[in-house]
């Protein structure tokens, strides 16, 4: 599996995977998935979804082995690092997911903690393997519950809906036949509950950089 060089960036390790499967993939899927982003432009998400200042909604969601996680508790402990990521099945997610495993001592260092939030089922979610190598955890939010009060949720356009039924079989993963996903958003909550960074991108290839969320961390111990 891919990496993020987190001495390039994780947007340029992204980009580079986006222009590698550009360059190859057909023009029918191309298109199919370029109408998808804009589809979620369409849906208005982002102009819905949480924002700075805004309350983060609480939840308590099971990890990978089965454990209540809860927001307000680990709130009391220190700010939250809070991302969503679309599934194991998603490459970028993947690079994602182990550059912020790699800037995991730079958060804690900020006396943060990092959440990921997925909408796969629990055994769905990663390989044991890839479990292992993470040491943050990694919640389901199994129907996107979570993800709906934040405001990030968003339904696949039939043809992506199709091509990923198809080619990984998305229902599987997910547990349901309803064909939404998240955003691949990223918040940094204070300790009491207020957001004070946001990532919102329609575009499911781009995601948070390390640099603004370790600012935004260093402003609330300012």
């Amino acid at each position: 599996m891919s990496t993020a060089n987190s001495t390039i960036g994780l947007q340029n390790t992204l980009d580079n995977a986006k222009n590698t499967w550009e360059a190859t993939a057909p023009e029918q899927i191309k298109e199919i998935y370029a109408d998808g982003i804009a589809d979620v432009i369409r849906q208005n998400v982002i102009a819905n979804a949480k924002k700075n200042d805004d309350i983060a909604p609480d939840f308590t969601l099971t990890n990978a082995v089965g454990k209540e996680v809860s927001l307000s508790e680990l709130l009391k402990k220190g700010p939250i690092v809070l991302t969503w990521y679309r599934g194991g099945w998603c490459p970028y997610c993947n690079m994602t997911l182990h550059y912020l495993q790699e800037q995991l001592p730079n958060i804690q260092l900020k006396g943060a903690n990092l959440l990921a939030l997925t909408p796969e089922l629990p055994d769905k979610s990663m390989s044991t393997a890839e479990k292992h190598q993470l040491q943050f955890e990694v919640l389901s939010d199994v129907g996107n519950k979570v993800a709906k009060e934040y405001g990030i949720v968003f339904k696949l356009t039939d043809d992506v809906a199709d091509s990923y039924q198809k080619g990984f079989d998305l229902h599987g993963y997910n547990g349901d036949e309803s064909d939404e996903l998240p955003l691949a958003a990223t918040y940094v909550i204070g300790q009491d509950g207020k957001i004070v960074y946001t990532f919102l991108d329609a575009e499911y290839r781009n995601r948070a950089e390390a640099e603004p969320i370790l600012k935004a961390l260093d402003n609330l111990n300012n």
